[in-house]
């Protein structure tokens, strides 16, 4: 019998290690990484600024995008969605009527870069942007 409560005593303590264990894991998980915190480093609005290099679209004109954790959105003017990661990589979606473009790049800091590519009043264009944050 004492053999039996002795295995009992053992199993118990294995028990309550293994709740520490899950306990731990879980509180671990709950705390903000150092990525999940970067996310909110590029929340602004940002200027963006787009160039033509391919097509017979304007260029110059500039739009406002407001970053907010890792989603991207329209600060004004037009339908914008598109997310940031951790790092910087952006990918975003615009369109106004019926003009659209899609466009990745990355921002770091208070500026970025990347291209884009889209059908502008009809005609297919591409080309760059740059951004900085206000």
């Amino acid at each position: 019998m004492a053999r039996f409560s002795q295995s009992l005593s053992s199993l118990t303590g294995f028990a309550r290690l293994r709740h520490l264990a899950l306990f731990a894991v879980l509180a671990t998980a709950a705390l903000p990484s150092t990525a999940d915190a970067r996310v909110g480093s590029y929340d602004g609005i940002w200027n963006v600024t787009f160039a033509t290099t391919r097509g017979n679209c304007s260029s110059g004109y500039s739009v406002p995008f407001t970053v907010t954790g890792s989603r991207v959105s329209s600060a004004g003017g037009g339908r914008v969605s598109g997310r940031v990661n951790s790092g910087g990589a952006v990918a975003v979606q615009v369109s106004v009527g019926a003009s659209h473009a899609s466009g990745g790049g990355r921002l770091a800091g208070v500026n970025g870069a990347g291209s884009w590519k889209g059908i502008i009043s009809g005609d297919p264009c591409s080309g760059t942007w740059q951004a900085t944050r206000s």
